[in-house]
């Protein structure tokens, strides 16, 4: 009998839990360590400076320590004349004295000479054996860096549960602390769980996959500071998930596995944790994230995460990261940076659950526009490319275009892409990219046609489009009086890509045509509606009189979101053939039987042209290294009027 979902709980009820199952939730003890060893350590006690910094007046610049009041009025037509009465060095406390017409050659970092309250930089100074002529007046304090004017002795220079960075390092230096006090490391344990899991690095048999969860965890666990080991793969067999755990325990604070956790038949995390102590919390109201248990044994936490790389993310950054914070002694850790955006377009969410919505953020002249990064909670990308994520109550049933929403950000250090490019994907922007140098710029990957809405809306700078005019049989030209973007764009003329139909090695379908896509035998792999590469199979299936496809092509109504999913679903054997560029088949190890070439073009609003980076990507589209280097890709080549605008 499958296991069913225990009450789900949100994920303020879940920390709760937690807390109240472990009584406290807190540092595991402190340790003493040097300095060399506390970078990036967690601070267990409050940093009091025990001397001035600096410890002494000190001069700023070389040059003469004085009284100031002995040179007021000095300038260069009347210089004052003084009798230098001795030598002050760095390391050294001076014996001369300053005042009454005398002063102190005094070097940079030197202590200050008694009778003295000011420096005169050497350059407004003439010497002439122990006379010095000082052609401009300083005002007292000028040039001296005063005894306790950057740390006064007493303070609290750094408070406890800060983590350390370098230049707190340099200020206990300072201070002369040989060593600090640090909350100890959390010592946790990570596993992955699954049958299907392959180490990186062997080789990929159909049906398995590369484990992700494990060093993904492994590595955001070691970026909070904590002492983590990856203790490698576990199949799903219930008694070696239960041993595998029980080992740990004995060695570990917290153990952290992935995949097992959802109701199917099968999964025995759940269980393992029962066997071990009392589960608190099976199921969340999170998409994604949904299949979470979360247990305590003899005062240790259990987490088993998702098995979907982006589940398994989600759910760790906003419910396992807050309570390890704590354990490493970090108490604001719950905080992320929000930022005000406006969401790209209309879509359904929340529906009773919290859902979590990874984004990219575009900058506009009206602000900030969030797209979401609809991949599923198996993308193992979109954590890598978004910027933050939006919380969806779930009250909520669906979120309006340009509904404004608080975004998360990943990183408090985001800064807006100075190149928006949205639109059809195709490697051959990212050798553009590589070829200008403008890969920091932001490549969102919505499809021609959405690329092309982007545009009217303001949101991208470029557009990448491969769209058929079938009138004329031109590419992207058609797309302005469409879009009524006339007079608003430009299109500057990219390269051609070979298109044809992608069957497996030796084509044992003996597929020929479009015409062969009728064969009773034949399963077939489409594209989404709106794309290039769907125009393109519509209109060669009307040219050989094939007018419902969807009545006699057997997977007609199977569309795929790019090329590669064309060709991996070819040689997956879910499908016999598709429609696609030339690239993939080579990647995929397909034979390839040509249609035709198609013609990707990028459309330019006429108000980004002054950009430099769009000035640069456009350079760069029409430049010789560029042409060479699109040969790389198999399939691809430039056109004589490459880089040229051939619309507006």
């Amino acid at each position: 009998m499958a296991l069913i979902f225990h009450k789900m709980v949100s994920i303020k009820d879940a920390l709760n839990l937690v807390r109240e199952s472990l009584g406290h939730i807190g540092p595991f003890g402190t340790e003493e360590v040097g300095l060399l060893e506390a970078f990036g350590r967690v601070l267990a006690e409050d940093v009091y400076a025990k001397i001035d910094s600096p410890p002494f007046d000190r001069s700023t610049v070389d040059g003469y320590a004085v009284d100031a009041k002995d040179v007021y009025g000095a300038n260069e037509s009347e210089p004052v004349c003084l009798t230098v009465s001795g030598k002050a060095e760095v390391g050294s406390v001076p014996t001369a004295e300053a005042g009454g017409g005398r002063c102190v050659e005094t070097a940079t970092g030197a202590p200050l000479a008694r009778g003295a309250n000011a420096v005169v930089m050497v350059e407004y100074t003439k010497r002439v054996n122990d006379k010095l002529y000082v052609y401009k007046s300083v005002a007292p304090g000028e040039n001296v860096s005063q005894t306790g004017s950057d740390i006064t002795a007493g303070d609290i220079v750094i408070r406890k549960g800060r983590v350390i960075s370098p230049s707190d390092i340099a200020v206990l230096a300072a201070l002369g602390y040989k060593s600090v006090k640090v909350y100890r490391k959390p010592k946790i344990a990570v596993l992955s769980t699954g049958n299907e899991l392959v180490e990186p690095g062997q080789p990929l048999p159909q049906g398995k996959v590369y484990d992700v969860n494990g060093y993904a965890i492994t590595a955001m666990l070691k970026e909070m500071g904590t002492e983590v080991d990856f203790l490698g793969i576990v199949p799903d067999d219930y008694q070696t998930i239960k041993q595998s755990i029980e080992r740990a325990l004995q060695q570990y604070d917290v153990v952290v596995t992935s995949g097992s956790t959802s109701a199917g038949f099968g999964d025995a995390i759940y269980k393992a944790f029962a066997e071990h102590g009392a589960v608190i919390i099976h199921g969340l109201k999170l998409r994604p994230g949904k299949p979470t248990v979360m247990a305590v044994s003899r005062g240790k936490l259990l987490v088993g995460l998702p098995g979907f790389p982006l589940s398994a993310m989600m759910v760790f950054m906003n419910v396992v990261r807050p309570l390890i914070s704590k354990m490493c002694g970090i108490e604001d850790s719950e905080r992320y940076t929000l930022v005000k955006a406006r969401m790209a377009y209309r879509m359904d969410a929340g529906k009773g659950v919290k859902e979590l919505i990874p984004v990219q953020l575009v900058e506009t002249e009206e602000g900030l526009v969030a797209y979401p990064i609809v991949l599923g909670s198996g993308s193992t990308s979109a954590i890598a490319i978004a910027d933050g994520f939006v919380e969806i109550p779930e009250e909520k049933q669906y979120i309006e275009e340009y509904e404004v929403v608080d975004v998360k950000l990943l990183s408090p250090s985001f800064r807006p892409s100075p190149l928006n490019i949205i639109g059809s994907h195709c490697p051959g922007i990212e050798v553009l990219l590589q070829t200008s140098g403008l890969t920091m710029s932001k490549v969102i990957n919505v499809g021609s046609l959405g690329g092309w809405r982007a545009l009217k809306k303001g949101e991208a700078d470029i557009c990448g489009t491969h769209l058929l005019d079938e009138e004329t049989g031109k590419y992207n030209v058609h797309m302005p009086k469409k879009m009524d973007l006339e007079g608003i764009v430009e299109i500057y003329r990219g390269y051609a890509r070979k298109v044809g139909l992608l069957v497996k090695k030796n084509n044992p379908k003996n597929i020929r045509s479009v015409a062969d896509l009728t064969k009773k035998d034949v399963v077939f792999v489409n594209r989404l509606k709106g794309s290039g590469a769907r125009a393109l199979i519509d209109k060669l299936l009307r040219e050989v009189g094939i007018t419902k496809p969807e009545d006699t092509i057997k997977g007609y109504t199977y569309e795929a979101k790019t090329h590669t999913a064309v060709a991996s679903a070819i040689a997956q054997g879910r499908a016999d053939v598709g429609v696609a560029i030339e690239y993939v088949a080579d990647i995929y190890g397909l034979d390839f039987i040509p249609l035709g070439e198609e013609i990707f073009d990028f459309a330019v609003r006429k108000d980004r042209l002054k950009k430099a980076t769009v000035q640069r990507f456009l350079e760069t589209l029409s430049s010789e290294a560029f042409r060479s280097n699109i040969l790389s890709l198999r399939g691809y080549a430039p056109l004589p009027e490459t880089g040229q605008k051939v619309y507006g």
